[in-house]
């Protein structure tokens, strides 16, 4: 690779990662700071508001699967360059507008319908980004490298929550309660705007991929109409598929990165400050790892991390969440355990997701497929864990729950088809026969990996 496409390379995966860090400082700084929300925009005490507050989390969810299906077609027939373009500036400028909301004591109802309306627009905006970045990145990359090269997506992902955590945990050691309540919490929302400019400025220097440039001109790009149809009847097992991996990989996610903070302080009655300690100290290990994972998966491939992540993970998280109760410490060994044996999932999501579909319906089929799955069994995740908890009085539910959504994703990953080292060129599902031959056609060497 030359110098040149090395540096065209490297600005692809920084425009896709910046993006994806903004996204998740967003969800990252509300989740962390879920409880100073609660007692600024809504009614009643705090705890009472923490519901709502995550009800909120969970609202923005809800109205992704209609932003994956705006954006995903969408990107499919203008490319992937203009639409997430648009979608960092809709993200950046909603989440700067949540830490502007006055507060319930100025506005009263409106302040939560406020708060509603733009992780309305923030659910909006992520149901393109995501998909859309992997997109981006994985038709960028090289196909012997794609996961070590996506899994930089991840990294941003981690940055931006670990970026949020680090925020939070400063202003939650350095102001009083008072001024957390007042104002403080406002400031990590702030602090999107800057994010945002600086992502678009990227994106905006970089062409679109070159595996879409390839299929535009050869006008084969899929009609809008079509594409709804095709994923319902001619893609249906890579859809599915999906669906049951975004289980796993979601209820996990959310469980485990964003309702932890809430969980050790409002269900273990820990520290402020050491609920946003324990989760840092994990994702710091994660972010060391996921370019090796990455890495990994390009010589073993996708399926085996895949299947070793949920298998594991359902055998450590009920023990290990016995550990994460027993004391600070405790929490913070658990957390980094269940964190690194959860890394596998991450850390591919760019070169797994993305190859499952082909060019003509890619950002589609990842948009929508992954977020309707991340709508029910994602972003809900921290809102269901806490209201059962409050239901049931038992504090083991988050293990619970992750361990049925791992076993959803285990199934699901026997049904994935192995694509390391296969070109993402092309208008058949990568790893195919029928993708293999076409790929032959064009003169593009091929790696035959036997599909399953």
């Amino acid at each position: 690779m030359s110098k040149e496409s090395k540096s065209v390379l490297h600005r692809a995966i920084g425009a896709s990662a910046i993006g994806n860090a903004v996204e998740w400082f967003d969800y990252g700084v509300y989740a962390y700071l879920a409880t100073y929300i609660a007692r600024s925009l809504f009614p009643g005490d705090g705890e009472s508001g923490v519901v709502y507050t995550l009800l909120g989390f969970a609202v923005s969810f809800l109205i992704r699967p209609v932003g994956g299906m705006i954006w995903g077609p969408l990107g499919d027939r203008i490319g992937r360059k203009r639409v997430l373009a648009t979608t960092i500036i809709l993200m950046a400028g909603s989440t700067l507008a949540v830490g502007l909301i006055p507060s319930f004591d100025m506005i009263g109802i409106g302040a939560p319908i406020l708060l509603y309306a733009l992780r309305m627009i923030q659910g909006l905006s992520a149901g393109g980004e995501y998909g859309g970045a992997a997109t981006f990145m994985a038709e960028y990359a090289p196909d012997r490298k794609r996961g070590f090269y996506g899994s930089f997506l991840e990294v941003g992902t981690l940055a931006g929550f670990t970026l949020g955590n680090l925020v939070a945990l400063l202003l939650v050691n350095v102001l009083d309660d008072a001024s957390m309540d007042s104002w403080g919490w406002r400031i990590p929302f702030m602090i999107a705007g800057p994010l945002g400019l600086i992502g678009m400025y990227l994106r905006s220097r970089v062409e679109d991929t070159p595996v879409f440039r390839e299929v535009e001109s050869k006008d084969e790009i899929e009609q809008v109409s079509g594409v709804y149809r095709d994923l319902a009847t001619k893609y249906l097992r890579p859809v599915l598929t999906l669906f049951g991996l975004v289980i796993a990989l979601n209820v996990v996610n959310y469980s485990l990165l964003s309702y932890t903070p809430t969980y050790l302080g409002t269900t273990l009655g820990m520290e402020e400050s050491d609920a946003l300690l324990v989760p840092l100290i994990g994702q710091l290990a994660m972010l060391c790892v996921l370019p090796f994972l990455g890495a990994l998966s390009d010589r073993i491939g996708r399926k085996p991390m895949w299947m070793f992540s949920c298998a594991a993970m359902m055998i450590a998280v009920v023990p290990v969440y016995h550990l994460i109760g027993s004391s600070l410490t405790g929490a913070i060994v658990g957390f980094a355990i269940l964190g690194l044996l959860y890394a596998p999932q991450l850390a591919t999501i760019s070169a797994t997701f993305p190859a499952m579909f082909p060019t003509i319906v890619r950002f589609a089929g990842v948009a929508i497929g992954y977020n309707v799955a991340t709508s029910m069994f994602g972003g809900t995740a921290p809102v269901i864990n806490e209201a059962l908890i409050s239901a049931t009085g038992n504090n083991m539910v988050p293990a619970y729950y992750m361990f049925g959504a791992c076993a959803v994703g285990l199934v699901s990953s026997f049904f994935l088809i192995e694509t390391k080292g296969v070109s993402l060129r092309g208008t058949q599902v990568p790893g195919t026969p029928e993708a293999i031959e076409e790929q032959r056609e064009l003169g593009e060497p091929v790696e035959v990996v036997p599909v399953k």
